[in-house]
């Protein structure tokens, strides 16, 4: 199979889609490897580290684009790459559709194939190849809120930890799942006073246990939400419904009561964010004001530590990338209900149920449509 690497080109995204090792391991397996000019020159990667192991240096993404079965990619592809994309090939990466109708129609006008990262599943019921940007994300929450709460950023001037004499600052997560974890990992070693917020009473147990009662581990209720939101001098956001638009657990009226110069950080602003008030923001200008509330709401927050994410990211997502070129997209997707999971959309249909509930398309089943064009 020919695969193409294209050059990642959403603001401050410095990641790339393959690796040199992981390129290394799919030309060994008798593939070709395109890979666009300067693509891994962000974490470090010359082209003279990919065509040393095989790999052909492209000029265009146009060009990578036009030739290759199947694009490899970190981020949702831009409006101007979701038209380069050709009916029936492979589209292998992030996507969040269920808050973006836009990339939506234009990869169903597109007729290519597209399996999300963010919903390939595991036999445990986890998410393997969201979980490595989620811890990424989820420590990166904690010094993104360090930072906002400066003074100089508009925050209230807290220092997280504190200092003896001084209390720290309090840190609210809301969500327990891999983000969350993550996060309080981070706040706790700050020396933050932690509360993390979760419907499950099962994970707030193991939470409890793994942090050994230094955190206070709360059930989500209405009440107990807006209680710690409005104590809080951070507010971590890391909801997530596997490739549904995130629910608005915060409201504005919240959020026009907690502290002036409190901090908000959004990490499920990839699915449209848990704050009444997010709108994705950049590296370039990662953060606004409302109710003199600091939003930090970067869509891409691991990108600001490119290389770390990077690895991590090839890490999970090359033994199917390696499937996916080995047997051919359809015998691969019916092979394993897990990679099918990622399948979004198929040949002009939507083959994921939230994204299409969501967006209000009709739903294919994967299977089906899978089986009907063997």
């Amino acid at each position: 199979m020919l695969i193409g690497v294209p050059k990642e080109i959403k603001n401050h995204e410095y990641r790339v889609g393959l690796i040199p090792g992981s390129v290394r391991e799919l030309i060994n397996h008798g593939h070709q490897v395109i890979v666009q000019k300067d693509a891994g020159m962000g974490i470090g990667f010359t082209d003279q580290d990919y065509t040393n192991i095989g790999a052909k240096i492209i000029d265009t993404a146009k060009e990578i684009f036009a030739t290759a079965e199947m694009i490899v990619k970190v981020k949702e592809p831009q409006a101007n790459e979701c038209k380069m994309l050709r009916p029936g090939q492979l589209l292998y990466t992030y996507l969040h559709l269920a808050p973006d109708p836009d990339q939506t129609k234009l990869l169903l006008e597109s007729g290519c194939v597209a399996i999300a990262y963010e919903t390939v599943t595991a036999d445990n019921g986890t998410l393997p190849l969201l979980a490595p940007m989620s811890e990424v994300a989820g420590r990166m929450s904690i010094q993104a809120a360090a930072h906002c709460l400066e003074k100089a950023q508009a925050g209230n001037g807290l220092l997280l930890g504190g200092v003896p004499g001084v209390a720290p600052a309090n840190v609210t997560v809301i969500g327990g799942g891999v983000v969350g974890t993550n996060a309080v990992k981070m706040a706790v070693g700050m020396g933050a006073n932690v509360t993390v917020l979760d419907r499950s009473l099962d994970r707030l147990r193991e939470l409890d246990d793994i942090f050994r009662g230094t955190i206070n581990c709360i059930y989500s209720t209405h009440d107990n939400l807006e209680q710690y939101v409005l104590d809080a001098d951070v507010v971590i956001g890391a909801v997530l419904i596997p490739g549904a638009a995130a629910p608005k657990l915060v409201t504005r009226d919240m959020i026009s009561r907690m502290r002036p110069g409190s901090v908000l950080v959004d990490v499920a602003i990839d699915q449209g964010g848990c704050f009444e008030t997010s709108k994705a923001t950049t590296h370039a200008d990662p953060t606004y004001i409302v109710d003199e509330i600091v939003h930090y709401c970067v869509a891409n927050m691991p990108g600001g530590v490119a290389r770390t994410s990077t690895f991590a990211l090839n890490n999970a997502t090359l033994g199917f990338a390696l499937t996916l070129a080995d047997k051919g997209y359809k015998q691969a997707l019916l092979d394993d209900k897990h990679l099918r999971a990622g399948l979004n959309v198929y040949k002009g249909k939507i083959t994921y149920k939230a994204v299409a509930d969501d967006l209000g398309y009709d739903y294919h089943t994967p299977t089906e449509l899978l089986k009907a064009d063997a």
